[in-house]
């Protein structure tokens, strides 16, 4: 081929890449704009229900505790609960009898340890994963019962219910909310989304969606998941909660190995100080020690008969929750429950 021939096919190549290019960013364009649509039809259905519904009249307080002795605080942790996802045993109508059923554990546990010493306030950890969404992967359309929309607004009707439920029983009620993977919006891999920024994320919304309708609610105080982890304190007590995605490459069906190396490298100095780390995830429950008496706890999901736990970690994951009480003066958990819903 002449060298003329050469420019001519390498200059058609060229223009062949340059529209595959455009092809390519009209494309990008066209998903973003679709999903940033999407997120702001649910902010604004959520106003629009505000204003139709009302919001929910402020809770009256509990009767003071006047117990004397050494008050102690509720944890409970609260993660993975998928609403919307379908398996042989779970659906969104369990998602919401298995949410009723933890808090009236946490409020019949908390009034067992009242018996002892006051406990006035609880801590709320919402530790992400708490939709299923539609695009997480292929078919996942196939294992829904309700669309990404719809279960938005179900997950913050059930989980704010939970919280007034919850505020109906304590003094106060802190809230510490992290993304989970589920939460991503768009395609990508884990909470990385190559349609949208990583800010915007489900568990986000839904924790939005939740914070609107619990703006009345003065005894309730919200940390937004603007990063993928907390370190909150309870007096003392410096607890880490992530969702625990962000824990990959642990080698065969076995996590706890590296959940440990993770949080032993954050312990380090990586991370903030922190007495004890709450983690989800996985669908199983876990407890793992860390050095100088540190640990991680790994809390169950909700679903049970979970695909991802039999294939990933050979569980057949029992749904469960978190609860423990915590010393705020000495630092330490006092009393570990496992809240089992099955």
């Amino acid at each position: 081929m002449s060298a003329l021939g050469d420019e001519l096919d390498a200059e058609r190549r060229v223009a062949e890449l340059e529209q595959a290019l455009r092809r390519a960013q009209q494309q990008a364009h066209k998903a973003k704009a679709k999903t940033a649509d999407l997120v702001a039809a649910v902010y604004e259905a959520a106003r629009d229900a505000a204003l139709v519904n009302g919001t929910p009249k402020p809770i009256t307080a509990p009767k003071r505790d006047k117990r004397k002795g050494h008050a102690e605080v509720a944890l409970l942790h609260m993660t993975d609960v998928h609403v919307g996802a379908v398996t042989a045993t779970y659906n969104t109508d369990v998602a919401a009898r298995r949410i009723a059923e933890t808090v009236a554990k946490t409020v019949k546990l908390t009034e067992i340890q009242r018996a002892e010493h006051p406990v006035r306030k609880c801590v709320v950890m919402l530790g992400g994963d708490l939709i299923e969404q539609t695009a997480q992967f292929p078919n996942q359309v196939w294992g829904v019962d309700q669309t990404t929309f719809d279960q938005v607004f179900s997950a913050a009707r059930l989980i704010g219910d939970a919280l007034l439920t919850l505020l109906g029983h304590f003094d106060a009620i802190t809230v510490y909310e992290v993304p989970g993977n589920h939460g991503r919006v768009g395609r990508g891999k884990g909470r990385q989304s190559l349609d949208y920024e990583s800010a915007t994320n489900w568990d986000r919304i839904v924790g939005r969606v939740i914070r609107d309708q619990l703006a009345s609610q003065e005894r309730v105080t919200w940390h937004d998941a603007d990063t993928w982890y907390h370190v909150g304190e309870i007096g003392t007590y410096r607890f880490l909660v992530h969702h625990g995605d962000t824990i990959r490459g642990f080698g065969g069906n076995i996590p706890a190995y590296g959940i440990i190396r993770k949080h032993l490298s954050w312990a380090s100095g990586v991370m903030p100080d922190f007495t004890d780390a709450y983690i989800g995830h996985f669908h199983i429950p876990m407890t793992l020690p860390l050095a100088a008496g540190q640990r991680v706890f790994v809390t169950p999901s909700m679903v049970s008969d979970s695909a991802f736990a039999k294939e990933w970690v050979a569980s057949t994951s029992i749904p469960a929750q978190r609860l423990h009480f915590i010393d705020p003066k000495r630092g330490r958990v006092t009393s570990e429950y496992m809240l089992w819903l099955d």
